[in-house]
């Protein structure tokens, strides 16, 4: 397949404008990094938010969105023409309301076309990362309901699928640019699991009310609030190592991973604050929060002494929360 465009800097004017349309948070992120991962991160998030596009289509039955979840799979992979897949996803989600997420569907030729400028072993380890959470998430369709997934075991699977392997991903990107990187990594691949499950834990903790407005839970059913946050502060303290082992000459990386890690730490201390919560708006950091941590960053990720200073602060109220 022919995925050659006669103007790639439009292409990528068009992957950072939609990036900040469908994500502000990673629009903040990503271009923390350096510009040769920025643009393979990029597409790499654009790629997975359309795979959460289906997943989050209320309106779809199940078989529906495994349907296209394979769809999808099949043409980044190049086994069928990328209009087989944009045609019938958009005539699926005629009535989805998020705008922005049917303009990037839209798009997906371009986002391919992107993709397939990228380093080869980056496109590899993408299409390895596409795939498992392609199919993970289609597994889990036919699990969605309102009681939750089965129990801890099953509840990090879905972690795993839909975040712990953008950990693995991100690895892999790192340790391809930086070899410093990829020796310290080196047999502690599976703090780079627990960096990306974090982040999934927080998302379903916070949205865990919307969730079940649309009659979904992610939640393990067998589990309270404070072991599910006993599990997510582990997972965070795996997240630290992990970025500690990032080199301090690679600030632009360090400053994307602690930016990530710590929203999510301050996120779930703020759901700590609360009994209980009716809207994902009330556990939201503010535009405000958000500015003022991107500052610090600018300064915390020089110092293994001050990420793991602000962890132990600010993290301090979430684990008294999760041995409650």
């Amino acid at each position: 397949m022919n995925y050659h465009d006669e103007n790639p800097s439009a292409d990528l004017a068009y992957q950072k404008t939609i990036l900040g349309s469908v994500s502000r948070t990673f629009a903040l992120t990503i271009p923390l990094l350096p510009p040769p991962i920025e643009k393979v991160v990029g597409n790499t998030y654009l790629l997975c938010r359309v795979i959460d596009t289906i997943e989050d289509a209320a309106e779809l039955a199940p078989e529906a969105k495994y349907h296209l979840s394979k769809l999808f799979l099949d043409a980044v992979l190049g086994k069928i023409p990328v209009t087989s897949f944009v045609s019938p996803c958009l005539e699926a989600l005629k009535n989805y309301p998020n705008q922005d997420e049917l303009d990037l569907i839209s798009h997906t030729p371009t986002v391919l076309r992107i993709l397939h400028t990228c380093p080869t072993n980056d496109q590899l380890a993408i299409a390895r990362c596409v795939s498992i959470m392609s199919e993970g998430m289609s597994h889990f369709h036919s699990k969605q309901s309102q009681n939750g997934l089965s129990d801890l075991n099953e509840f990090e699977k879905y972690c795993y699928v839909v975040a712990g392997v953008v950990g693995e991903l991100l690895t892999t990107i790192f340790s391809n640019y930086c070899p410093e990187f990829a020796k310290n990594i080196k047999g502690q691949e599976a703090l780079a699991i627990a960096f990306g499950q974090a982040l999934q834990m927080t998302n379903i903790l916070k949205d865990s009310e919307a969730d079940q407005a649309r009659g979904v839970s992610w939640k393990p059913r067998d589990m309270s609030e404070s072991e599910l946050l006993q599990v997510a502060y582990q997972k965070l303290v795996e997240s630290l190592n992990y970025i500690l082992l990032i080199p301090k000459p690679e600030f632009g990386i360090r400053r994307f991973c602690f930016l990530a890690f710590g929203l999510a730490v301050m996120t779930l201390n703020l759901i700590t604050k609360r009994d209980s919560f009716s809207q994902t708006q009330e556990v939201k950091l503010s535009r405000k929060m958000v500015l003022a941590f991107y500052s610090f960053t600018s300064i915390a990720a020089n110092s293994n002494l001050i990420m793991k200073l602000f962890f132990r602060l600010v993290g301090a109220r979430l684990k008294r929360a999760s041995t409650a």
